[in-house]
């Protein structure tokens, strides 16, 4: 089993259309690195999820996802969970 990193993120009321080139430039930088798995938003546009991979343990998950523009500017919130995966 591998562990990875599920990420839900949910849109706030102060969600901010702006912040989304910003987002995804996080993403393809955690993607660079080799940690992103997989991405993608839900189709009512309350949000999306990630998964994380090669990141150590849930501390340094939830390190990396607290710097998403998307949190950092109040636009989302998030929620983590470890995921083994077959």
């Amino acid at each position: 089993m591998k562990s990875c990193y599920l990420v839900l993120v949910k849109r706030t009321p102060a969600f901010s259309d702006d912040v989304g080139a910003e987002h995804v430039r996080f993403l393809d930088a955690v993607r660079a690195r080799g940690q992103l798995l997989l991405t993608g938003g839900f189709s009512d546009k309350s949000g999306g999820a990630y998964v994380l991979q090669d990141v150590p343990d849930l501390a340094a998950a939830q390190a990396l996802v607290d710097t998403d523009p998307l949190l950092v500017r109040g636009s989302a919130t998030a929620s983590i969970h470890e995921w083994n995966t077959r």
